[in-house]
């Protein structure tokens, strides 16, 4: 049995993810695909366009079997730790064979040798690495010049080679191999050349136009345009969701939120949060002083060592309260549950397939989550079967989805919609019939 893995965020999703769903089910053939999908906040540490049920709902009617959701402790990570939620739940579900990444250079072996020295740190690598965050580069530009400097000492690759960690999905791509070394994983990595428009490209290339370019025609209104980038399944149901006032949700409408919140904080508090590091806490401070608007925030912010996407990231962890210790654990440990957004019929037969082999709980109903972990503790007591899970992990790691989810809400146009705990509400939607 071959079963297909992707890695996906479908923000939302275009004529480009189609292209890349289309081409690694030609490669690999398989009998089920299955996504790991990010949920209602996104790796570039902004909220999704749309809500993560319906993105799921797309998912499911262009050709995925299953979606499981990303936690949200992975999915605003930098593309380390968004690799290893990613990796992690792909491997924990004991189906997947494959996996299948869209990346510039579609130069698996080049990544492998850099993820190769990424995973066994070697001691002259880290000493390389240190000099060049001395020197105040951010930490992709001094970990590509010390890659640099090691590959050509050492022989392994060209400069040019290296340069290619450059692209937004090269990056990812090293990551995702590191973490397949991280877990000893038996996944099959395979890359397909990413067509169209770069990862960042604001600007509307036509059919394959990047996300981040619908995401701006959206903003504009400009719904011929989007039309010609999308499948029609995402057209209509961008139409549907915005009718329903439940979409488009973007940074900027959770600026006063945020910058109010920051404005309550010191810098010893912040300091304990996820990537606060570096003196990044008090030109936070600072900024939030000077400004109400997040991009004047950003601009103050920013710094040689201080990306945007970095900033965006650490102002979520900053907000819903993620300590460091917490995201240490979590890369460490692993993803500790699998939590099913949506599945088709034919995605029902690998779920009970899945259901006899997996040491991870499948969460298909989130209102069950704590009689989920009794039941657990029932059969570890019996020696009835064994799980491998932490609990109390479990317990941080799912309520952080949750709380992700009753703030993402309440930016809803329409506040019918924007109402308490609205994961515990929904189960994991269930499509019928032939997706394929």
């Amino acid at each position: 049995m071959k079963v297909l893995g992707i890695i996906v965020e479908y923000n939302p999703f275009h004529n480009g993810h189609f292209y890349h769903l289309e081409q690694a089910k030609k490669l690999i053939n398989p009998d089920f695909t299955v996504a790991v999908m990010s949920g209602n906040f996104v790796q570039r540490g902004e909220p999704a366009i749309l809500n993560k049920f319906s993105r799921a709902e797309i998912a499911l009617k262009m050709g995925i079997d299953i979606v499981f959701e990303l936690p949200f402790l992975y999915s605003i990570q930098d593309a380390g730790g968004f690799a290893l939620g990613s990796i992690g739940t792909l491997n924990r579900t004991e189906v997947v064979t494959d996996i299948v990444f869209g990346s510039e250079s579609s130069d698996v072996e080049t990544l492998n040798v850099i993820a190769d020295i990424l995973h066994n740190q070697p001691e002259e690598y880290q000493k390389l690495l240190k000099i060049k965050l001395k020197e105040g580069y951010s930490f992709p530009n001094a970990r590509k010049y010390a890659l640099i400097d090691y590959c050509i000492k050492n022989s392994l690759l060209s400069e040019e080679k290296i340069l290619i960690i450059e692209k937004s999905n090269d990056i990812l791509g090293v990551e995702y191999l590191r973490a397949l070394k991280e877990y000893n994983s038996k996944i099959i990595p395979h890359t397909i050349k990413r067509q169209g428009a770069d990862y960042n490209e604001d600007k509307f290339k036509g059919k394959f136009s990047s996300a981040t370019a619908i995401r701006k025609l959206w903003n504009e209104k400009k719904y011929d345009l989007i039309k010609d980038a999308v499948p029609d399944i995402t057209f209509q149901k961008i139409l549907e969701e915005e009718k329903n006032g439940r979409a488009p949700i973007f940074l900027e409408d959770m600026e006063i939120s945020f910058i109010s919140h920051l404005r309550t904080l010191d810098r010893d508090k912040l300091k304990k949060y996820h990537g606060i590091k570096e003196g990044l806490e008090q030109r936070i401070i600072e900024a939030a002083k000077h400004n109400y608007t997040i991009k004047g925030l950003f601009e103050d912010v920013k710094a040689k060592r201080f990306t945007y996407t970095r900033i965006k990231r650490s102002i979520l962890n900053i907000y819903f309260g993620i300590e460091e210790k917490l995201i240490t654990e979590a890369n460490k440990k692993g993803p500790q549950y699998l939590r099913v957004l949506g599945f088709t019929e034919k995605g029902r037969k690998l779920l009970s397939i899945m259901k006899k082999k997996v040491k991870y709980p499948i969460i298909t109903t989130p209102s069950n989550y704590i009689s989920i972990i009794k039941k657990i503790e029932r059969d570890t007591s019996n020696n009835k079967r064994m799980w491998n899970i932490d609990k109390k992990l479990y317990f941080e790691m799912i309520k952080y989805d949750f709380k992700a989810t009753n703030v993402y809400s309440l930016y809803y146009k329409n506040k019918e919609y924007s109402t308490f705990e609205n994961d515990m509400k929904f189960g994991a939607l269930y499509l019928k019939g032939d997706n394929t």
